[in-house]
């Protein structure tokens, strides 16, 4: 389940709760439209402003809506005592595999990520993804971390955050990670603008916000990517900028919320306070976008 399209869709929820209904219905969109696999409750999963019985639920909807497709779980928390809830959640839900990225308010040093991943995998008995999410956690792996907790039981994956621009840069990027590496450790791209550039280096897989709602236009360009038509894959990350654009200047999960709920796939508010969508201008900007762009309902 490490290679290919990994699709993040939004968890839209709001004060009261999750729609459960509107969340099922766009997990069930992905696995329509034959994405490799489903992250759920990634950053654009809001997964840090839910609650244990919340992320459960999620979970078990999660797996339920799938159809099939393997479903990756996240379950970061601040304590490890946490986490480890977390994961037994995941599985008993039915999940294929867990996401952790190592949530910190008190910075942590590399022991303690260590330490982490290493109490986390022993009580494991399904894949574990490593999330390098510096932006969002502080966290900043170096490739020794990586190559440490690698080495654990249950680790399968990397999900590294955007490769380096430029193709050479790219390359020696994915390279010096996998050299490091176990090579049953699958290393996966975030980032979407980076996408091309991290699977036409090499990475097995591409950790998608855009493939959370938009999947078939996030499959063409794996597909293209994977299939080795670089020319290809770089033509459609290109014809994509203008989205792009506005995940480097909002984030993922602001676009994401402000498209579903433009598409009619989601209700308003569909984040939990204190987050707030799309200014106005920006939201009729976005609009313009994604019709420019053709992304409806069908992309």
């Amino acid at each position: 389940m490490f290679t290919g399209l990994s699709a993040f869709p939004l968890t839209p929820a709001d004060e009261s709760g999750i729609d459960e209904r509107a969340y099922a219905r766009l997990v069930s969109r992905l696995a329509e439209a034959g994405v490799d696999s489903i992250g759920a409750l990634g950053s654009t999963g809001n997964y840090a402003y839910l609650s244990r019985e919340q992320r459960a639920a999620a979970a078990r909807i999660a797996v339920e809506s799938a159809d099939g497709v393997p479903v990756m779980v996240g379950i970061g928390a601040l304590r490890t005592s946490h986490v480890l809830a977390l994961a037994e959640d995941a599985q008993q839900a039915g999940a294929s595999a867990v996401l952790l990225a190592p949530m910190t308010y008190q910075a942590l040093t590399e022991d303690e990520v260590f330490g982490l991943y290493e109490q986390v995998t022993r009580e494991l008995s399904v894949p574990l993804c490593v999330y390098d999410n510096p932006r969002t956690t502080h966290v900043h792996f170096t490739d020794e971390l990586h190559a440490r907790v690698a080495e654990l039981p249950n680790v399968a994956a990397i999900k590294i955050p955007p490769v380096p621009d430029g193709p050479a840069a790219a390359k020696r990027r994915v390279a010096a990670l996998r050299a490091l590496v176990p090579e049953t450790v699958a290393i996966g791209v975030s980032g979407d603008w980076a996408a091309a550039g991290g699977l036409n280096a090499g990475c097995d897989t591409w950790y998608s916000v855009t493939g959370g709602l938009f999947p078939r236009t996030a499959l063409a360009l794996t597909r293209a990517a994977r299939s080795g038509d670089v020319e290809e894959a770089t033509a459609r990350s290109a014809r994509l900028e203008p989205l792009w654009d506005f995940f480097r200047r909002y984030g993922g999960l602001r676009v994401m919320s402000a498209a579903a709920a433009h598409l009619g796939l989601a209700s308003e508010p569909n984040l939990p306070q204190p987050l707030q969508g799309l200014p106005a201008e920006a939201r009729r900007e976005l609009i313009s976008v994604l019709e420019e762009l053709g992304l409806g309902r069908d992309a």
